[in-house]
């Protein structure tokens, strides 16, 4: 059987758990938050594996089996947890609670509500502010359209990468593949870059958070295309858009939710953007759209990801009734 019933429940109840909840800022600051504690450990991966002395060839070989520890520590550690949950009364109960700490629903929505809200608290400086918590790029370069362009962006990349890729993975293989999961978009985040320290020791952990985010970032943007006429855009323009557009991006799979997102609003995104140190000159998804995007559409876009994530738990329960 492809799906467990049993792991579909317990993930209709994270994501309950996580909508409702979230990341309570009085937990996590009383204790390292799990991606904390994955980001300490790729880390000393990094220090201790990745020698700048060393040949290409030697520190790609090096970073292979630094990724390859990792997702098999990550994933025995969710067996573990699992196993124990397993031993104890009402462990799925508690099993969900673990999975939702996982799963950025709330968290997503919140940071970019921050975005929107700093417009109308302080200005544009004030948003900057705000969208640098979430976007990598140069805050200074941003104007308001940037800024909210840039919002927009991460919410549609983050609904696949925080939300829809942490289910898919624990509905196909329970805790130790969400761990798993976490791990290397974690491992991503920090050393999947090309730059001169992590172009060859990160290349194995960029293509694996390819690879594991292929689906996840395909079933975001039918997600979104479904969702779409809440703010006045067409299922079907949603879904040519994507098709059309979301090899332009950079990413593999970033360009699906984005795409879509951005033909669900009417606005065009990506595009040139700057990030310190380096220019990114990619062309607009959806081009044809508004390139002057607003606060408004900001709005716009969190009501299109609450109905994302909304539809993707309806479908989870559905199929944990079917299977």
């Amino acid at each position: 059987m492809l799906f467990a019933d049993d792991s579909l429940r317990v993930l209709v109840l994270a994501l309950v758990l996580d909508a409702a909840v979230g990341d309570p800022d009085w937990l996590w600051r009383r204790m390292p938050h799990p991606v904390v504690v994955f980001g300490w450990a790729i880390d000393q991966l990094d220090h201790a594996l990745n020698n700048k002395s060393w040949s290409e060839a030697r520190r790609r070989a090096a970073g292979v089996f630094a990724i390859s520890l990792l997702v098999v520590g990550s994933a025995a550690l969710g067996w573990l947890v699992a196993r124990v949950l397993l031993a104890v009364p009402f462990g799925w109960i508690l099993e969900a609670v673990v999975a939702s700490v996982l799963i950025a629903q709330r968290s997503l929505y919140e940071h970019v509500a921050r975005v929107r809200a700093a417009f109308a608290g302080g200005g544009l400086d004030e948003a900057r502010r705000a969208v640098s918590v979430i976007v990598g790029r140069d805050p200074k370069a941003l104007d308001e359209a940037g800024v909210c362009r840039a919002a927009i962006e991460t919410t549609a990349e983050n609904l696949s990468d925080g939300v829809v890729a942490p289910a898919f993975w624990f509905a196909l293989l329970g805790l130790p593949g969400l761990v798993a999961y976490k791990a290397i978009n974690t491992a991503d985040s920090m050393i999947g870059h090309l730059t001169e320290r992590h172009g060859a020791f990160g290349w194995a952990t960029a293509r694996l958070d390819d690879l594991v985010n292929l689906m996840p970032a395909r079933l975001s943007a039918l997600l979104l295309a479904v969702v779409a006429p809440l703010t006045g855009g067409s299922v079907v323009a949603a879904v040519r858009v994507a098709l059309r557009d979301a090899q332009k991006h950079q990413s593999p799979n970033a360009g699906w939710p984005e795409s879509t997102m951005a033909a669900a609003l009417g606005v065009a995104l990506a595009g040139p953007r700057i990030y310190p140190g380096r220019v990114v000159d990619d062309p607009f998804v959806n081009a044809s759209g508004r390139q002057d995007a607003t606060p408004n559409d900001i709005g716009r876009a969190l009501k299109l990801l609450i109905a994302a994530c909304a539809l993707e738990a309806a479908l989870y329960a559905a199929l944990a009734l079917l299977v």
